[in-house]
């Protein structure tokens, strides 16, 4: 059929489709004309879904679909009420189950739907289904090629591990088929290549599988290819017994689930089993350990069991032994040793071949020397001891000061076998522990002729050395120092009583002593189990004090001006200089320089003194003082200013004249004065506020009383008026003032308040003149 063909068809079902002008009481909605469906649909996919809806509600309306084609793939499912709207119903035409569509056979199916309501006429509607072509099968590039596609795996795989997918997508209806059967692979429905069952073995070398396989979808398409399976060898070891086949003979009676003996094989995640006897009698295995217990309690019995190891993961890789069992039925005893376990405490001074214990054992009948000794334990434990006979012996030295005996703890422990002769042997275990403990074989030692070197300006607590004191005992160099005489004026040094640290704890003078020899004893500790043995040694030191330059003395301040009023009688002090050297306790000299005229100062030591002699007007004289440090060629010396204002107790003021006069022009002096402001902090300023306030209120309290004390209560001022009484009161107080100064005449002498200096005011000029 061509274009135009298919279009003429396409129009013709579009003209069947378009609806009548009749009225009709029932409907069917929603119903589409024409529907496409590809051959590939799965059963039960919905074509189309209608809507029935009636005018009466009394019952659900009668739905049916019929065909051109009696044997049509579809189906129509009961219609159901609608929940919201009772006069409408649901229908649903779907591809009912096993349904297999074909394009090639059928492409075009016309469906009729007919709806009955009660009490209505039927109503029927056509719907077309148009089936189309689906997707065609093919299988993958390497599947297809002539060798196949290539698989490799381990022999280590798991059982049932998948390894191929012959379809990576596959489609709906698709049947796999393996045309070889003669290989241990497994093909699922689903196209999955499986490994065997029981896993590869891992025995064998490379192996190789080829599976030829045809895949074919419902519609008879088909594609085939080729897989093939590359094992290869696995890297893990194999499973198996290191002996084929072994005896084992139980000495005496053995009571229930008691352990005989045990299997082992090499290999990974190794699992154990009796294979024969199927159902063993007198014994039983451990899956996991391989221990071989007893059932129950056996005086006489002999067995051969059949033992297989295997690996959980692969069952295909496993060995066997054969293991054959014998009960004697003799109650043979171990022997008995006394003591049972040995404990001791050994100097490192032990020497060797000395005996720490001797065993007692019995449990051997017959001949004598039927025992035998042996020692069991550590590499450590079996150098140190051996066993000569029943005596434990040392075989090398204890030393407690040795790496080797400290690595292990200063403790040996081990286990002494002791084995009866006979069929089968018999034996006990005695085990050992012993303790070596520390002697104190050496005396320390220190470096003879230690030399350090100290500055004599060295502050109190200033280092100087450090004492390298050994001592060959462990712990190591554990010392502790001590100064012969210890400290004071002939050795002004001490010892650190731990590390051996030589400190300055006074003064130094290279003019008195220009070396100091000092003795140090050291004394080991902590060396020996008792704590009273101990080792000491003298070691000399030799410390040198070397000389500093005297620096000039430091005067503070180096410039000071000075105010005094000049008083009749003996000296009189007028400051005191505060000069330090440059070492404690140096010894400083004072003397004038320069500016004493007429010699009115004199220094007494570093004070200095002003010498009245009735200045008659005020004068300043600007002092030279020297201040000499140290003593003989070394010393250093320095200057301080002094600038002195003296004034006259009393000075007569000159009458007030005219008089011009020239003044000779002098050397300008420039004096630095020097003022010490207190800064007080935030707090002290709060308190001292909070502190005023409370005073002052204090104080008004205080005068409220006197004020209330003193006036009488019920008397009042007759016969005198309000101003009466305060002329009088002024009266009062002129008197008491007129009275106050005819008693003591003001010379002009004052005070600042501010900085606490005297000074002389002058009530005609108002000029203050300082003192």
């Amino acid at each position: 059929m061509g274009m135009h063909g298919r279009l003429t068809f396409l129009l013709l079902l579009l003209s069947l489709c378009a609806p009548g002008t009749f009225v009709r009481a029932a409907a069917l909605l929603d119903l589409p004309c024409m529907v496409t469906l590809s051959e590939d649909a799965a059963p039960g996919t919905s074509v189309a879904e209608v809507t029935v809806s009636c005018s009466n509600t009394s019952d659900s309306p009668n739905v049916t679909l019929h065909g051109t084609e009696p044997s049509h793939p579809f189906s129509l499912i009961t219609s159901s009420s609608d929940p919201v709207a009772n006069t409408t119903f649901q229908a649903e035409v779907t591809l009912h189950a096993g349904a297999e569509l074909s394009a090639h056979e059928v492409n075009l199916y016309t469906l009729t739907l007919r709806a009955t309501c009660p009490g209505e006429d039927k109503v029927e509607k056509q719907l077309f289904v148009w089936v189309k072509g689906g997707q065609v099968l093919r299988c993958d590039a390497p599947f297809t090629s002539a060798e196949g596609d290539v698989v490799r795996v381990l022999a280590d795989v798991a059982p049932r591990t998948p390894l191929y997918a012959v379809m990576p997508q596959p489609l709906g209806g698709l049947t796999f088929r393996l045309r070889n059967h003669n290989t241990p692979l497994v093909l699922t429905h689903q196209g999955l290549v499986l490994a065997p069952a029981s896993g590869f073995d891992p025995r064998k070398g490379t192996q190789t599988f080829r599976l030829e396989i045809e895949v074919m979808d419902r519609k008879g398409h088909n594609c085939s290819g080729a897989v093939r399976v590359e094992v290869l060898p696995s890297c893990r070891p194999c499973v198996s017994f290191l002996e084929p086949q072994q005896a084992v003979t139980v000495p005496g009676v053995i009571g229930p689930l008691e352990v005989v003996t045990q299997v082992r094989a090499s290999g990974d995640n190794v699992r154990y089993a009796i294979l024969a006897p199927t159902a063993p009698t007198f014994f039983t295995i451990d899956e996991m350990t391989g221990k071989i217990h007893s059932t129950h309690r056996l005086e006489v019995a002999q067995e051969q069991l059949l033992v297989q190891a295997y690996n959980e993961l692969h069952p295909a890789d496993h060995d066997t032994t054969m293991l054959n069992i014998t009960v004697q039925g003799k109650d043979q005893r171990e022997p008995s040793c006394v003591p049972a376990i040995f404990v001791s405490q050994v100097p490192e001074t032990e020497l060797p071949g000395s005996t720490l214990v001797t065993l007692r054992c019995t449990g051997c009948k017959g001949a004598e020397g039927c025992l035998h000794y042996a020692l069991e334990g550590p590499p450590a434990s079996r150098s140190h001891f051996r066993m000569e006979g029943p005596q434990l012996q040392v075989s090398t030295t204890l030393d407690y000061d040795s790496k080797a005996v400290a690595t292990v703890g200063f403790q040996f422990t081990a286990t002494i076998v002791v084995t009866a002769g006979g069929q089968p042997p018999r034996s006990t275990r005695v085990p050992m522990l012993v303790t070596v403990t520390p002697v104190n074989e050496f005396t320390p030692v220190c470096p003879n002729g230690t030399t350090f070197t100290v500055p004599e300006t060295a502050a109190f607590g200033s280092a100087v050395g450090f004492i390298a004191g050994t001592d060959r005992d462990y712990p190591p160099d554990s010392l502790e120092y001590s100064l012969e005489g210890g400290p004071g004026p002939e050795q002004p040094f001490s010892v650190d009583v731990h590390t051996g640290e030589i400190r300055v704890v006074g003064p130094l003078d290279s003019r008195q002593h220009k070396s100091y020899r000092l003795t140090v004893r050291l004394t080991d500790t902590r060396n020996d189990l008792d704590p009273a043995k101990q080792r000491s040694c003298l070691c000399s030191v030799t410390v040198h004090v070397q000389a500093v330059l005297d620096q000039a003395p430091v005067c503070t301040p180096e410039v000071q001006e000075l105010w005094i009023t000049a008083r009749s009688g003996s000296r009189q002090p007028v400051t005191r200089l505060a000069c330090q050297g440059s070492r404690d306790g140096t010894t400083l000299t004072y003397s004038i320089a320069g500016g004493n005229e007429d010699g009115r100062f004199q220094l007494e030591g570093n004070t200095i003194l002003y010498l009245p002699n009735n200045l008659p007007e005020p004068r300043t004289f600007v002092l030279l003082v020297e201040v000499w440090g140290g003593s003989g060629a070394s010393r250093r010396s320095t200057v301080v200013a002094l600038v002195v204002h003296i004034t006259p107790r009393s000075t007569p003021m000159p009458p007030s004249t005219t008089t011009q006069r020239t003044t000779p022009l002098k050397e300008r002096l420039v004096v630095t004065r020097m003022e010490a402001v207190w800064h007080p902090p935030a707090w002290f300023v709060a308190v001292l506020t909070v502190s005023g306030a409370l005073l002052l209120a204090a104080l008004g309290c205080m005068a409220q009383r006197l004020l209330c004390s003193n006036r009488a209560p019920g008397k009042l001022l007759l016969g005198k008026s309000p101003w009466d009484v305060v002329e009088q009161k002024g009266n009062e107080v002129e008197q008491g003032s007129s009275h106050a100064s005819s008693l003591e005449q003001f010379d002009g002498r004052a005070q600042d308040p501010r900085t606490g200096r005297d000074y002389l005011f002058n009530s005609k000029t108002g000029a203050r003149r300082w003192i």
